[in-house]
């Protein structure tokens, strides 16, 4: 006797669409053409299944067909799924402490208004650590504050702005913190946990594709935030964008990268002044 539900897993596997050679190489192209990132080789064997995927769940009949659909139309919202599966928005609270110690120290020496911009802020964990440390470090105001998140996954975006996470992701922030900055869910919503409006109204989210030909920022920062974001670039692309963070940043402030990020000989407009932190040259 067959069981149903193997025969229907067996029948969705076989109606995934297959990617061969010659759209993996297509969709690397797209990749860089679009949000500037690199493919390596031995990521392409994820690609084929990805793209089988998002092929079937959009509901085209090729991956060939797919890919024709979405450069014959730039402004779809498929691209936001097409790039979101193609990105990791690994992120945590307080990743990298030591970063947020810096800057809570850097911005106490620092006249307001403050602003920080944090340019890869996937589901919001990253921004919402700037906001509450930077409430911490101007006793505890939110006047002259402000935090600028984006990205260009609109999908993460969406839940970033809900400020609502399990209670296993909100493990590494302080005790103190938790306290003062966050709401401890019931009913419902028990395990769940939501930042406070005090640091929610800090930050606003907006979508940027920082491989764009222009950025819609009409204002300076005291400090930028660009970490494990540049892994997914080359060299030249990683090197364009640095060029355009310099004259976005006040004088004296800081740019900070990611544990493995290292951009000492890409630019000459940022020096290197401690651990993945930069200043204006």
């Amino acid at each position: 006797m067959i069981n149903d539900s193997a025969s229907v897993s067996y029948f969705t596997q076989q109606a995934i669409p297959k990617a061969d050679a010659a759209d993996v190489a297509r969709v690397v192209e797209i990749l860089h053409r679009r949000a500037g990132i690199v493919l390596g080789d031995h990521k392409k064997d994820m690609a084929a299944r990805t793209l089988g995927l998002r092929t079937q769940h959009s509901g085209h009949r090729s991956v060939r067909d797919y890919l024709s659909f979405l450069e014959q139309n730039p402004q779809v919202e498929e691209w936001d799924r097409f790039i979101s599966a193609f990105t990791i928005n690994h992120t945590a609270f307080f990743r990298e402490q030591h970063h947020f110690q810096i800057l809570a120290d850097f911005v106490r020496t620092r006249r307001k208004p403050i602003s920080v911009w944090c340019c890869a802020s996937s589901s919001g964990e990253e921004p919402y650590t700037i906001a509450m440390t930077l409430h911490d470090a101007c006793g505890q105001s939110d006047v002259g504050i402000s935090v600028l998140a984006t990205d260009i996954d609109t999908q993460v975006l969406v839940q970033a702005r809900k400020a609502v996470y399990t209670l296993d992701r909100i493990k590494p922030i302080p005790p103190e913190f938790l306290r003062r900055y966050f709401l401890r869910g019931t009913g419902r919503q028990s395990g769940m946990a939501m930042v406070k409006p005090m640091i929610r109204n800090l930050v606003t989210f907006e979508e940027l594709n920082l491989v764009a030909p222009s950025w819609p920022i009409n204002q300076k920062f005291d400090a930028i935030f660009c970490r494990n974001t540049m892994i997914y670039f080359d060299k030249p692309t990683q090197a364009k964008i640095l060029e355009r963070f310099a004259p976005l940043l006040k004088p004296g402030g800081l740019m900070f990268a990611g544990h493995s990020e290292n951009f000492t000989y890409l630019t000459k407009s940022l020096r290197l002044q401690g651990q993945t932190v930069y200043t204006l040259a």
